[in-house]
Parts: C-alpha cells; sequence; structure tokens
C-alpha cells in the first residue's frame, strides 16, 4: 500500500477512502484484542502490547495508556523502520520486537504479554517441556529467550533466535510474544502458550512425581495433522 502521510496537526493521514476504512477495522481489532489480554488475565495494567500489520503499516498499542481508554482518535502508526506516521500518541517500548517479527516473518499481528504462569515458567527451564500435544501449533518444543532489558535492540535479537521454525516464545522473566495471520489467531496461540505452561507448573508440582512428557516426534506428528484441522473453505 501507498505510504500513509501523518497530518501534523491533527495526527491523522492522506490516504483514500478504502484505505482509511481498512485502518480504521484493523485499529479497533487491535484495541479489542488489547482489551482481550486484560479480561483474560494475561496482562495487568498497561503491561504488553497489540500490533498488527497493513502492507508498511504497522498498527500498534500506544505506550502507558489503558487499554480501556483508547478510542478511535487514538490510533497509532508506524512504518517498518519505526517512523511514525499515523497519530501523536507514543508507540509502545517493545515496538523494536513487533519490528523484528514483521521483518522476519510472514506476520500479520504480534501479541505480547506478562502472563503469569508463562512468565514463571521462563525462570525455571531453557525451554517448555512438552507436556502437550499442542507445542505443535507454535511449531514445536517452545523456547525461552535470554532475559534482556525491555524495548532493547537486544531483547529483539533474542526473541528472534528463540522463535526460529516458531510462532511463539517465552521471553526470560518477561513474558511471552506470538504472531499470527491474524490477531485472532495470534491472541489464541498465546492463551495456548499460557495454558501449557500453567499445565506444567501444575503438574511439575505433585511431591515425588514428575509430569510424563512427549517426544519431539510425538508433537512433530500432530503438527501434520493440525494442518487439516477445522472446517475447510
Amino acid at each position: 500500500m501507498a505510504e500513509p502521510r501523518r497530518n501534523a496537526k491533527e495526527g491523522r493521514s492522506d490516504v483514500g477512502e478504502s484505505v482509511a476504512e481498512d485502518v480504521a477495522r484493523l485499529w479497533a481489532e487491535v484495541v479489542a484484542t488489547a482489551r482481550r489480554t486484560v479480561d483474560d488475565g494475561l496482562v495487568v495494567g498497561t503491561s504488553g502490547n497489540v500490533s498488527a500489520r497493513l502492507g508498511d503499516l504497522v498498527l500498534v498499542t500506544p505506550s502507558g495508556v489503558p487499554y480501556d481508554r483508547l478510542t478511535p482518535a487514538d490510533l497509532t502508526g508506524v512504518d517498518l523502520t519505526g517512523r511514525q506516521v499515523l497519530g501523536t500518541l507514543v508507540p509502545t517500548s517493545e515496538l523494536p520486537m513487533h519490528l523484528a517479527v514483521y521483518r522476519a516473518t510472514d506476520a500479520r499481528a504480534v501479541v505480547h504479554t506478562h502472563a503469569v504462569h508463562a512468565t514463571a515458567v521462563s525462570t525455571l527451564v531453557p525451554e517448555l517441556p512438552l507436556v502437550h500435544y499442542m507445542a505443535a501449533a507454535l511449531g514445536g518444543p517452545v523456547r525461552v529467550a535470554p532475559y534482556a532489558t525491555y524495548g532493547t535492540g537486544e531483547l529483539a535479537e533474542n526473541m528472534l533466535r528463540a522463535l526460529a521454525g516458531r510462532s511463539g516464545c517465552l521471553l526470560g522473566n518477561h513474558g511471552t510474544i506470538t504472531y499470527g495471520a491474524t490477531l485472532d489467531q495470534a491472541f489464541d496461540r498465546t492463551a495456548q502458550l499460557e495454558w501449557m505452561c500453567r499445565l506444567w507448573l501444575t503438574a511439575s508440582s505433585v511431591p515425588g512425581l514428575s509430569p510424563s512428557l512427549l517426544t519431539e516426534a510425538q508433537v512433530a506428528e500432530v503438527g501434520e495433522r493440525l494442518k487439516g484441522y477445522g472446517q475447510r473453505r
């Protein structure tokens, strides 16, 4: 799509009407997804962030603004270099992670959370043990990216290494990040990852017992079956 040009006074872009409608619709979906992360207990306050890509435009939640206060007028967008082209609110401090995902993958949406169980697991192991076959939905064993200060290029680099061949990973002492072809898919992957982490922590907490784990071959087999899962369109 053509690059939007921001109106300095109003923080709006000079784009065609149809493109503007697409942007407005997608922004509404970004806000709804961000609110969903709060409603489902995946973030507290303004922690975590959500973005979606439309052509070379990335719509992203702004920094430090409670999601229930976001309105259509708060639309915030950047290009793939991080240059702000829509809105006047400062984009999320985790913008480097979001842009790194878009530049390295075919992602159309990214969800980052500070989910409790996932963050706990990130402090215990370098990879989430294969306690459930739904690891296949994320591409295989979910890795933990080494800790780095939030909002830094170092964190983005660590994340990309952990994401290799995966659609989600844990961020050491930090949280989760997942991506997908849609906001719904990215969110569902985040929720699934948090659930698997909770499952492993629960099973691991039984005194004197250790959870049985699947092999990578078993998870890979499920991955093949998942390719045909759901309704055909």
